[in-house]
């Protein structure tokens, strides 16, 4: 039986439910990133694995729907994609509700508070209050990290179903981040235990040498952890037992105020 172009998604070997090509044109929007941010067309077929003539379509495509502009052979994002990240703030009401929260935890803590969700094996950030640059890399809206090494993904995963649990733990060998970094999956479980007995979690330089963060649950009405506040602080204006005394207690504070928001929203 022969199989259908690439582009247009109705091979035999996929679900007839999955649209493939929507996929790689997906998989092609997000081939833009901080290191490919004007890319060529024998770059993008490069990072996605597409052929040449697939990504060219793709890209017109794109470009005709305005996400998309080539320019001397080179092709950049537009402001148009923004747009994508405004439907999912305004479609979402925790991000909404917890703005004023993480600017009141930022105030009282003088340093930055995150909000963030857990997407596969990695957290992804959705709101957040910068203080003070404590990261090499840059945090912002949409930024991902591994989850195993932050203790947002911690508190995360401690609530999350044993499936998920089990495929962020085992499904390849964790990455040591620094040389602090917990990559035993026995030992994650057992830090995870650990975690839902405490209701809150503090990570120790394991994602990058010098950075210190707490994080706590936060719930919808039914009592599903839905995201993890956090506030991160470098080695040298903290500690982690000071963490624990001053800042936790406001974290999870915090986090049950945005809970109870939910709640009632």
């Amino acid at each position: 039986m022969a199989i259908a172009d690439d582009s247009t998604g109705e091979s035999p070997q996929v679900d007839r439910d999955h649209v493939q090509s929507l996929e790689r044109g997906i998989a092609v929007l997000l081939a833009f990133d901080e290191e490919h941010p004007e890319p060529t067309l024998a770059e993008l077929a490069q990072i996605t694995g597409f052929s040449r003539p697939a990504v060219r379509r793709f890209l017109i495509t794109l470009e005709r729907m305005g996400y998309v502009r080539g320019s001397g052979g080179r092709w950049s994002l537009t402001p148009r994609v923004l747009a994508i990240g405004q439907h999912y703030t305004a479609s979402h009401a925790l991000i909404e509700l917890a703005q004023p929260h993480l600017l009141r935890l930022a105030e009282e803590t003088h340093e930055s508070a995150s909000l963030a969700t857990l997407d596969g094996d990695e957290v992804v950030y959705v709101a957040r209050v910068p203080v003070r640059r404590i990261m090499s890399i840059n945090v912002s809206v949409g930024t991902r990290v591994p989850a195993h090494a932050t203790s947002m993904g911690r508190v995360l995963l401690a609530w999350a179903p044993v499936p998920v649990v089990d495929s962020v733990l085992n499904r390849r060998p964790l990455r040591p981040i620094t040389p602090r970094t917990v990559t035993d999956p026995s030992a994650l479980r057992a830090e995870l235990a650990r975690v839902r007995a405490d209701g809150w979690s503090i990570v120790d330089e394991e994602l990058e040498l010098g950075l210190l963060s707490a994080s706590a649950p936060v719930r919808d009405r039914t009592g599903q952890v839905v995201a993890a506040l956090a506030s991160s602080t470098s080695a040298g204006r903290s500690s982690r037992g000071e963490l624990e005394r001053n800042v936790v207690p406001l974290l999870v504070e915090t986090a049950e105020r945005i809970t109870a928001d939910l709640g009632r929203r």
